[in-house]
């Protein structure tokens, strides 16, 4: 246990003095991204029901808090992963202009569960944004108590957004 705080320590050593080197030279976007490297938000978007509300929040809260954005994209288990959505597109040109770092990870199968096993194997997740809860129940097995009591002990916050007139 010492051995892996003591690698995180000289991790967060290297980290600033590489942050340091980037600003010396003028590159301050590089060092900010530096530090920002192990702060992590997730948007969970389920395909075919994406809110623009929801991803302005996502780039919002990102930007504010100097945060990489990971997107995890599910699509239900019978659809097609890869096909393109024009909004999330749209979405990661918008991330590009703004300097938010960001990825995209596209599952299949429950959101819920995605969102489960995806904070349980990274550990950086500042919090999860979803678009609303009726979103996280499609495609999932509804008889899973497991899955119910697993998230109940969810690794970090659950923000959910929601339209005020829906709410």
């Amino acid at each position: 246990m010492e051995a892996t705080k003591l690698k995180k320590m000289m991790k967060g050593i290297e980290n600033a003095l590489a942050a340091a080197s980037f600003a010396e030279e003028g590159e301050s976007e590089s060092a900010r991204s530096i530090f920002s490297e192990g702060r992590r938000v997730l948007l969970g978007l389920k395909k075919g029901q994406i809110d623009g509300k929801t991803l302005k929040y996502a780039l919002n809260t990102a930007k504010r808090v100097g945060a990489h954005l990971h997107i995890l994209y599910v699509a239900a288990v019978k659809e097609r992963e890869n096909t393109a959505d024009p909004l999330l597109e749209q979405f990661e040109a918008e991330l590009r202009m703004e300097g938010i770092p960001h990825r995209i990870v596209q599952r299949t199968g429950c959101l819920k569960q995605q969102i489960i096993d995806y904070t349980n194997s990274e550990k950086e997740i500042l919090f999860a944004v979803i678009e609303s809860p009726n979103s996280l129940d499609a495609d999932c097995n509804k008889k899973d108590k497991a899955l119910s009591e697993l998230w109940r002990k969810l690794k970090c916050p659950l923000v959910v957004v929601m339209d005020g007139a829906r709410a």
